[in-house]
């Protein structure tokens, strides 16, 4: 539950500090850049100018749309291995950091001292809420940091969970809302604490059972993959699970569907499957993840991966801008 407490968090978003320049922190780099701010990437990692090059390279294919290129981003983006060299005079902070309680409590609290006032303490925690790691916080630092997690890229996954912690206030709700909108992603509000938060725990549950699907011998990775991209995959990317079942009711809607499918749907659900998880039944399942898909490069099948989620994004786009 957020709290009421009032501060003037800064407006319009100008500047924005990347703490953690692994693959999420250098995404969020090119979407912020793309968008116009100024963007401090803050990481000791030797090979940071490379990584932020490399990051922002992979990108120029979509700047196109925006009249942009490389060029321009990359004279938005400043580096440094310090990070209270990062924050200083920052709008906005987005951690990148180790999925650890102890590194982020020890991280916020430099964040919280370093960082002007009204600048927003975002996470992109992917399973710890911020309540885990804000406890020796004081109440008005506490009441600007939430989590800000996004899907895997950032810069394309349009899907940002916006997760107040217990001492967050409504206010960086709302700026948490507004930033992420602002660069056209789409800010969705949790209002109850949970570890891994929706989309992955959904993403768990589903990837639990195709685990287990596989290590038992009724599909191959690679056929499995094809049966969510040509059905699920397929239905949620434009209706999601509730509005697929109410339209699965017919006419009669989700209630429908409920009281005449539901129990026999009820009886496949209590044999839903654990995967093993003595090693050798997970190296065999490993190993033929590996025979499918191993004979590309990560970074061609990143790329395969991005024009596909483009296509889809446009067509989307497309469909709304006739709807509206």
């Amino acid at each position: 539950m957020t709290r009421p407490f009032r501060r003037p968090f800064r407006r319009p978003f100008r500047t924005a500090a990347v703490i953690g320049a692994g693959t999420i922190g250098l995404s969020w780099t090119a979407l912020f850049a793309a968008h116009g701010l100024t963007v401090r990437v803050g990481d000791p990692r030797p090979d940071l100018a490379e990584a932020v090059k490399e990051a922002l390279t992979a990108y120029a294919p979509h700047l196109a749309a925006r009249g942009l290129d490389v060029t321009d981003l990359a004279d938005r983006v400043h580096l440094t291995p310090d990070v209270t060299e990062a924050v200083r005079d920052v709008d906005v902070v987005q951690e990148n950091g180790p999925e650890r309680v102890e590194f982020k409590k020890d991280l916020f609290a430099t964040l919280a001292r370093e960082a002007p006032s009204g600048a927003l303490l975002l996470s992109s925690s992917s399973a710890i809420p911020s309540s885990a790691f804000t406890g020796e916080l004081s109440d008005e630092d506490a009441a600007r940091v939430l989590i800000g997690h996004p899907f895997n890229p950032p810069h394309l996954v349009p899907l940002v969970e916006v997760v107040p912690g217990e001492r967050s206030g409504e206010e960086a709700v709302q700026a948490a809302v507004d930033f992420y909108a602002s660069v056209g992603r789409t800010p969705v509000v949790e209002r109850k604490e949970i570890p891994g938060f929706v989309g992955n725990r959904l993403q768990n549950a589903l990837g639990l059972e195709a685990a287990y699907l596989v290590q038992e011998g009724v599909v191959t990775p690679e056929d499995l993959d094809k049966v969510m991209t040509n059905s699920l995959g397929l239905r949620w990317a434009t209706v999601g699970p509730f509005l697929g079942a109410h339209l699965g009711g017919g006419p009669g809607g989700y209630r429908h569907l409920v009281e005449h499918i539901g129990k026999s749907m009820q009886r496949t659900g209590a044999g839903l499957g654990t995967p093993a998880q003595q090693e050798d039944r997970q190296e065999r399942l490993i190993r033929a993840v590996e025979k499918a898909y191993g004979s590309s490069t990560y970074s061609e099948l990143t790329e395969a991966r991005d024009r596909r989620q483009l296509a889809v994004l446009a067509a989307l786009d497309s469909v709304d801008k006739e709807e509206n």
